[in-house]
């Protein structure tokens, strides 16, 4: 029976909860940009990522500090506007050769020859490092790299084939002559991008010693599920161990619109495939006790969308990203010029044959006043006590490693769909289990790699598509399954990458397959189908491949069998729903299922709508499928003390008595009078007068009704003085 809420206090006390919110941090808000302040990017977060070292960053700094924001640096890896280094005049030597280059000899450039993609050399680390100190100088008070990305279809640029040689100590072989070489390729390239990061984490930390500071060092990286389908190699989780403080997770609607195959059908999951790529990064953070926050982007890369289609998206990731209850931190979006800006325009509705070039317009009142208001909502999602009030099964998680990148590409590439990760995943979340990617990694390494798996009850595995980076796992998930875990093996060994160049087959082990150590370990008959106790748990073992499954119509409710009989044999209850609902304090988020068994969900009660950018009010809502909903219980909140529930708008100098309560607004500069700040306040009765910068409100405009006030005025970025009086 799913949970209803009804008296937010009595529920607050009496269901478990998820997630024991962490302390505030000062930049729990932060974006980035490559220009100065202006009000109209005046976005109101903690901290600014100043975007780029080049010679106007000092300039761009200070513009931003002058009008209150902390202000670090971010700076591209693998591609930045670093022509001066391309020429040789850093250290004398052009690094042209340094571009990632194709098989044909195309070079693969980001927005031109001065700025491809780089296969990083040693001295490319060096020079990073050097504009990173310019950063420092400046006053930056963090360093965000961004994006360390080595393409799969690269690996042909003389950089790369001299890097080759002092890696392996052997000559060059092409990426794509045999399965061994793309995977030894691919390898190479995690080492290369984890090598720069390393030079200039390192930098950095002697830069604060000899300064007396204390600098940290963040990574902004896509998802391994997103990198691995998109064919590109990063370090991910492994930056953690040469320095890292830290992730941004770029998911966002280009990411997560990547489409995908669940139960045969292939299309975009934008809402899923954000939540599971959120949970890889999350789930790598959490490991080791790291920062992290969640990018969301309101628009996306792709200029030709409407803006219809961009709010639509940016919402299932936005709710995506909410339902991880163990991140409150977020970057609110990236460039708001591109959002807010004077340029800033996009097609007014999606292109079709017979409209391929629609007119474009800029982002409408509306849109942008819900994003003021979700964007001051996030600054609120660090609430002491979080729960689920609607979810299936929880404790599921399906192991992933690093090595999901090495087998990407020719000459016989895994899946393009990634059916071997999402054939393993969606079953779960499809029916409501908030399931999580398990990173391999972390299983061994990390703050606390022996408790890292105590929170998971069971544990899908294939190595289809990836590999265990080290026998180490196998030790790690033997103990997690004998003090009582259920593992879950699908896996039919037909992998042609089981025969690549690494551990398991040694001239020691020399075994056909990682499985088979595995089992070994275990100590099982690694030919042996079917359900096994091992110690306290078990482990259920199906020659199956995932991505066949994914691509079947039944494949889904096959993997969910199988689960269940290990579910039964753990007594790890079973629960599917059609909805996931998780309260966050006063926050509701909730996403409604589209699965051939969902229904409707109704939650009870009165409740502000965060998506009206008139912040309407919902009674009785109801969750259907495919719906998202970001709402606010007014009922959180004592009835007879005023204050204010949610604004689209920075709210300073607030006071407050049994009869008044007092503040200041202020917000992004509005492009024209429709551009309102909307502010909803919780009243213990009727306001007399309301003023607005000092003028009256007339009474047919003071909106008061269920306990609440709505306030709507003209965005402005200078404060405005609000007073009410009951």
């Amino acid at each position: 029976m799913e949970i209803v809420i009804r008296l937010a206090a009595f529920l607050l006390l009496a269901l478990p909860l998820v997630a024991q919110a962490p302390a505030s941090h000062p930049d729990d808000l932060i974006f980035q940009t490559s220009q100065g302040w202006s009000p109209r990017v005046n976005v109101e977060s903690q901290m600014v990522m100043v975007y780029g070292i080049d010679a106007t960053m000092p300039e761009r700094i200070k513009s931003w500090r002058d009008h209150g924001y902390r202000v670090a640096v971010m700076t591209g890896v693998a591609w930045g506007q670093y022509g001066d280094y391309l020429r040789g005049d850093f250290d004398g030597k052009e690094h042209w050769n340094e571009t990632q280059q194709e098989k044909s000899g195309k070079l693969i450039l980001h927005t031109g020859r001065e700025v491809p993609y780089i296969s990083p050399t040693e001295s490319y680390g060096r020079y990073l490092s050097k504009g990173v100190e310019r950063a420092l100088d400046a006053g930056a008070e963090a360093i965000y790299l961004e994006e360390p990305e080595f393409w799969a279809r690269a690996g042909w640029s003389d950089a790369f084939k001299s890097e080759w040689q002092a890696y392996y100590h052997e000559p060059w072989q092409a990426p794509d002559s045999s399965p061994d070489a793309q995977y030894r390729a691919s390898k190479l390239k995690y080492f290369l991008y984890r090598r720069a990061l390393a030079q200039v984490f390192d930098f950095v930390k002697q830069w604060s010693q000899q300064h007396g500071k204390s600098i940290p060092c963040y990574v902004a990286t896509h998802s391994l599920i997103n990198y691995a389908q998109w064919q590109i190699v990063s370090p991910e989780s492994s930056l953690l161990e040469v320095g890292a403080d830290g992730f941004i997770a770029q998911v966002w609607t280009g990411t997560a619109r990547t489409p995908n195959f669940y139960e045969g059908i292939h299309q975009e999951r934008t809402f899923e495939t954000a939540f599971l790529e959120y949970g890889a990064l999350q789930n790598i953070a959490r490991s080791s006790g790291k920062r992290i926050w969640y990018l969301n982007d309101p628009i996306e890369d792709n200029p030709n969308h409407s803006w219809t289609d961009y709010k639509r998206n940016w919402e299932s990731t936005l709710v995506a990203s909410l339902l991880q209850p163990h991140v409150s931190s977020y970057e609110i979006l990236p460039w708001p010029d591109r959002i807010f800006g004077p340029k800033a325009s996009r097609p007014d509705t999606e292109p079709t044959a017979a409209n391929p070039k629609p007119n474009r317009v800029p982002i409408s009142p509306a849109y942008e006043t819900e994003l003021q208001t979700v964007f001051h909502a996030l600054g609120e999602m660090n609430q002491p006590r979080t729960y689920w009030q609607s979810a299936g099964s929880q404790g599921i998680g399906v192991l992933v490693s690093d090595t999901l990148m090495f087998q990407r590409t020719q000459p016989q590439p895994s899946d393009a769909d990634l059916g071997n990760f999402y054939g393993l995943a969606l079953p779960f979340l499809m029916r409501g289990m908030p399931v999580e990617p398990v990173q391999i990694e972390s299983t061994y390494q990390g703050k606390d790699p022996a408790d890292f798996l105590k929170n998971y009850k069971l544990l899908l595995l294939t190595y289809e598509g990836q590999k265990p980076p080290s026998p180490r796992f196998h030790h790690a998930i033997a103990t997690w399954v004998r003090a009582g875990g259920a593992l879950i093996v699908i896996d039919d060994d037909k992998d042609p990458y089981n025969h690549a160049t690494d551990w398991w087959n040694s001239a020691e082990l020399h075994l056909a397959s990682p499985r088979e150590d595995l089992f070994h370990t275990l100590g099982l008959n690694p030919s042996s189908e079917g359900l096994h106790h091992v110690g306290r748990g078990v482990v259920l073992y199906a020659a199956k491949s995932p991505s066949a499954l994914s691509h079947n119509k039944t494949g889904a409710d096959t993997v969910r069998q199988i689960a269940r009989n290990a579910a039964d044999a753990v007594h790890l209850p079973w629960k599917e729903t059609s909805s996931l609902v998780l309260r966050r304090g006063p926050f509701v988020i909730a996403a409604g299922l589209d699965n051939d068994s969902a229904s409707a969900l109704p939650l009870h009660g009165t409740f502000i709508n965060l998506f009206d950018p008139h912040l309407g009010v919902a009674k009785d809502p109801i969750i259907r499928p495919g719906d998202r909903a970001l709402l606010l219980d007014p009922k959180f909140f004592p009835s007879g003390t005023p204050r204010i529930l949610t604004a689209s708008a920075k709210i300073t100098d607030l006071m407050a008595s049994a009869k008044q309560i007092v503040f200041s607004a202020s917000s992004i500069e509005g492009r024209n009078p429709s551009d309102l700040t909307a502010i909803r306040l919780l009243l213990p009765k009727a306001p007399t007068s309301v003023s607005i910068a000092e003028k009256p409100l007339p009474q047919n405009e003071i909106h008061y009704a269920d306990g609440m006030l709505l306030l709507e005025f003209p965005a402005h970025d200078a404060t405005q003085k609000i007073s009410v009086i009951f």
